[in-house]
């Protein structure tokens, strides 16, 4: 009895590992994480978004540091996700969707370092993945101008506060979630009504 109790123990365990391992996590900044995170928890097969901060040499930075564009930080999501039922390539085709990867630094009125179109990749297929998506889409010209999203990888994801977490769902009637994030959920319904949740 005593060994079919260890033995099941040690199944539920590998199980449970085994489920884990389905999930996998990008990190993306494209202009203000209010926006990017509201748009992706709206995808089926996406488990957990996360605003926070990434790229940068300060420790443990705030939204008033980032904001100041002098810790290297850009905002950025994390995207939790089970490859089994939307592909790192379907999240990368809504990331180039809802944000202008041709702006230098500048996200509609946001501008600055900290709002730059980047891709933290965790992992080197992540990385070859990202740069042919944007190999693709410089050779068939889907922009008008150079794509000038940066591929780095992800050394320090710093989760931001509190307050951040869910913006558009804790606020959505302010201003800036009617102006700004809004019409890309709208875009999202439009050209993604299939994968949404």
């Amino acid at each position: 009895m005593k060994k079919l109790l260890i033995f099941t123990i040690a199944i539920l365990f590998y199980m449970s590992g085994f489920a884990q391992q389905k999930t996998e996590k990008i990190t993306l900044g494209g202009g203000c994480f209010w926006c990017l995170e509201a748009a992706f928890e709206m995808l089926d097969g996406v488990s957990e978004v996360v605003s926070g901060y990434a790229g940068g040499d300060t420790e443990n930075p705030s939204y008033r540091d980032v904001c100041s564009g002098e810790t290297g930080h850009a905002e950025v999501v994390q995207i939790s996700f089970d490859p089994e039922k939307i592909s790192l390539v379907n999240l990368l085709e809504v990331f180039f969707t809802i944000h202008d990867p041709t702006t230098l630094n500048r996200q509609g009125m946001d501008a600055g370092t900290q709002y730059r179109s980047v891709i933290f990749y965790h992992n080197a297929a992540q990385q070859q993945t990202a740069s042919e998506i944007i190999s693709g889409l410089e050779k068939l010209r889907v922009f008008r101008n150079p794509i000038v999203t940066e591929i780095q990888p992800l050394s320090i994801f710093y989760p931001a506060e509190e307050y951040h977490q869910n913006y558009f769902a804790n606020n959505p009637n302010e201003g800036y979630c009617q102006f700004t994030i809004v019409p890309k959920l709208q875009k999202m319904k439009k050209y993604f009504s299939n994968q949404l949740k």
